[in-house]
């Protein structure tokens, strides 16, 4: 494997395998028709993992005193603590390696959130749980991004994973070698406008961590930087807040262009404000001007290009 390859996790049955009760799958066209001509990955079942036949009876979360068992609906076989001791250990020797995970919405083992918790009696639910290895894996690598197979049929949500699960591989190439401030303030400002259109907050708070550093411990410094990061890129970057960002971006180019070229960039703005065009429309014209007129710190601006071109992640948003 390459230094540079991005490995990811995702529950074998979004791969295509037949590893599902019924002998079944649930494969993700995007992951393994789109998103896998750029990133490898690792796949797990952790109900086979731990045992459980190909097929098997159905198994849920209950609700037993202040426990929760995974079980079959009888209440029998229950499989809950191999299956946390499972995801500690995945989320503890392999996941370390990952630069993100997908995972299969709504099984009591892999999903992310809202699974079932039935009652004891089976007579009904409530959709607070979350599957006893997913769970693991996100508690013990806060910072993996993570998403479930169903969120990434909507394009921002896509995109968004996308965009963190490069971020994410960025920071770990970046660490590979001692950090210091001054790495690390590069770093950042390579991520200055794409922070901005998605968390103006977190974009002034992190500037705001980097600048008034005075200490010695760079380690601790990098990992209030990178968790800061890593949520701020989590929430999908609103309609307005590209815009912002994308005026500011203009703004360095208003000694360069025309009146004409700047009305017509204008126009682009305006019309992505209004939902007429997606993103990509004003991005292109932007990087046609950056070609025109080569800044040096905009060609290293992430927002650019925050991912392959060829994912069309920016032609639905």
């Amino acid at each position: 494997m390459q230094a540079d390859t991005i490995k990811i996790g995702i529950s074998a049955c979004l791969a295509g395998e037949k590893v599902r009760f019924d002998t079944g799958h649930k494969r993700s066209n995007f992951c393994m028709d789109e998103f896998a001509k750029h990133v490898e990955y690792t796949r797990f079942c952790p109900e086979v993992a731990v045992g459980l036949p190909i097929p098997r009876p159905t198994i849920r979360q209950v609700r037993v005193g202040d426990t929760i068992k995974v079980c079959r609906p009888d209440g029998s076989g229950d499989v809950g603590p191999q299956l946390t001791a499972y995801g500690i250990k995945v989320a503890t020797e392999q996941a370390k390696e990952l630069s993100g995970f997908v995972f299969c919405a709504k099984s009591p083992s892999c999903g992310m959130e809202r699974i079932k918790i039935y009652n004891e009696a089976g007579t009904g639910n409530t959709s607070e749980g979350v599957g006893f290895f997913a769970e693991q894996i996100m508690k013990h690598n806060p910072l993996l991004p993570c998403e479930e197979n169903g969120r990434l049929n909507d394009m921002h949500l896509r995109e968004n994973f996308v965009m963190r699960v490069y971020t994410f591989k960025n920071w770990q190439k970046l660490i590979q070698q001692p950090l210091n401030v001054h790495r690390l303030t590069q770093f950042h400002a390579q991520y200055k406008y794409l922070l901005m259109a998605h968390n103006y907050q977190a974009y002034r708070d992190l500037g705001h961590l980097l600048g008034t550093f005075l200490g010695d411990d760079v380690t601790e410094l990098a990992d209030k930087y990178i968790l800061g990061l890593m949520n701020g890129l989590k929430k999908p970057a609103s309609r307005k807040n590209n815009c912002n960002t994308l005026m500011h971006l203009q703004g360095y180019f208003k000694k360069d262009l025309s009146s004409v070229e700047k009305q017509e960039m204008r126009e682009a703005i305006d019309e992505y404000s209004d939902g007429l065009v997606p993103l990509y429309v004003p991005l292109t014209l932007l990087k046609h001007h950056l070609k025109v007129h080569p800044n040096e710190y905009l060609e290293k601006q992430v927002f650019f290009n925050p991912y392959p071109n060829e994912l069309k992640l920016r032609y639905g948003i």
